[in-house]
């Protein structure tokens, strides 16, 4: 009998998901080509090997990636950009969900961590093709690429519009919750400054986000935005140690409100959500082996730490936890973790932002536009997360609903079907096994989250425009 010990380390162990490209795995024209530039790149040189390893790297980048100015970023830069991703602004949200949920939040920390994990190198997996050698080859870029070669015997084209739009919504989402969260911080610590205000500062501090090219810089703003994570967590579990001697584990049950529980549900899955931004980052890699080895030490790090973080909140506060827990630290510490929070809010900003943009330009421009177009169609997306937040009523209620139909389709639902579509034939049974109740789980998370979501709105909105009770 499978143990659960074994199940994870099959689940998470590196060489089923390693992947590498070489210059064997190229077609002959391509071998042709690839001698030829050789020959002009290396002149007056007899032999191929001085100038081997940057050239087969090169072509890659030519076969799978049009951009061939894109620099690539390191391993460790890579694992930023996740932890970025992973460890959001929903962290902060996390006791709130152990509240509803006890131990079984807990749990369910831990599960989520293994289970995005898997779903993100499944679909890293569905990138690349076994050729006759047995060796991995990338034969597709992007989320839109593998949804394409799954539809492509019925509807060629539609999976891949499909993945986009339920991208930039989600993109776009995200950017515009990250405006709100720093409007409304701002607000809150100087009242008397309008709150429309304080967007419109924001939405000023991140025009350079426009200018943006790759995502080298992309990670460097990631590691900044960790490392202010750093210290307002470190702030909270400091602030909660001094509090050592009200802590009491009879605060911790078993029992489950049933429709507060699928909400914590949602708040854990999705803060460890980075799917979306996956493919693009594994094809910016210098080091495309080491994706797997990074997915498995930021989700683990993540999952300690949230576990950590939301049981030593939890135990603090116990039923008076709020839903952010910084709202239950004293003023002046309230006062300092905001203003951390909006630089943290601003600083995550730019890797959804420039997710959304490189979708869109792919989708609506051509390869090679000029710069100008492409400044414009940024522009004109900053400026739409700017009135979304300022001008969308009931915009987390909105989110919830968006998101329960988005983030787990993209999280949970396409990467496990994908990954059953296109490698049907190489999976074992236990794989087989795992996407199947992945995928079932998805629709679960999906059908109660939009419920319990629409519900909210509704009820928002007939309080607002019919004065309901």
């Amino acid at each position: 009998m499978i143990t659960f010990q074994n199940m994870l380390t099959r689940l998470l162990k590196k060489q089923q998901y390693g992947f590498q490209v070489d210059e064997e795995n190229l077609s002959f024209a391509k071998r042709d080509e690839l001698d030829a530039d050789h020959r002009g790149l290396c002149p007056g040189k007899e032999g191929r090997n001085e100038c081997l390893e940057p050239q087969v790297e090169r072509c890659e980048i030519d076969q799978l990636s049009p951009r061939q100015d894109t620099p690539h970023i390191t391993t460790w830069e890579a694992g930023w950009n996740v932890t970025n991703a992973i460890q959001g602004i929903f962290v902060l949200g996390l006791p709130y969900a152990v509240l509803h949920s006890g131990y079984v939040g807990l749990f369910l920390i831990i599960l989520a961590a293994v289970i995005c994990c898997y779903t993100g190198k499944i679909l890293v997996a569905c990138l690349y093709e076994e050729n006759e050698e047995g060796q991995h080859v990338r034969v597709r870029t992007s989320y839109e690429d593998i949804a394409n070669a799954c539809c492509k015997q019925v509807f060629p084209k539609l999976g891949g519009r499909v993945v986009n739009c339920a991208q930039v919504i989600e993109l776009i989402m995200t950017c515009v919750l990250y405006l709100v969260v720093s409007g409304n911080l701002m607000f809150h610590s100087f009242p008397q400054v309008s709150e429309k205000t304080w967007f419109i500062t924001a939405f000023v501090i991140l025009v350079p986000c426009v200018f943006i090219k790759n995502f080298r810089i992309v990670s460097k703003l990631s590691l900044l935005c960790s490392l202010v994570h750093f210290v307002v967590t470190f702030i909270v579990i400091a602030y909660c140690l001094t509090q050592l001697q009200q802590w009491s584990w009879k605060k911790l049950t078993f029992t489950v409100d049933f429709e507060k529980f699928l909400i914590s549900v949602g708040v854990i899955i999705f803060s460890y959500t980075s799917q979306i931004f996956l493919p693009t980052l594994e094809g910016s890699m210098r080091h495309k082996s080491d994706f797997v080895c990074m997915m498995t030490w930021t989700h683990l790090s993540a999952c300690l730490f949230k576990t950590l973080f939301a049981l030593v909140a939890f135990l603090t506060w116990g039923n008076q936890t709020k839903e952010m827990i910084t709202d239950n630290l004293p003023f002046t510490l309230r006062f300092l973790v905001s203003v951390c929070l909006v630089a943290k809010a601003l600083l995550s900003y730019p890797l959804p932002f420039y997710a959304a943009a490189e979708v869109l330009q792919n989708c609506l421009l051509k390869l090679g536009s000029i710069e100008g177009k492409v400044l414009i169609l940024r522009g004109c997306l900053l400026l739409s997360t700017l009135l979304m937040a300022m001008f969308m009523p009931h915009f987390t209620l909105l989110m919830g609903l968006t998101g329960s139909v988005t983030g787990t389709a993209m999280t949970f639902l396409l990467p496990s079907f994908f990954h059953l579509k296109l490698l049907w034939h190489k999976l074992g049974h236990f794989e087989r096994f795992l996407d199947i109740s992945i995928l079932l789980l998805g629709l679960f998370c999906a059908i109660s989250g939009i419920f319990c979501s629409a519900k909210g709105l509704i009820l928002a909105l007939q309080k607002r425009y019919y004065n309901w009770p």
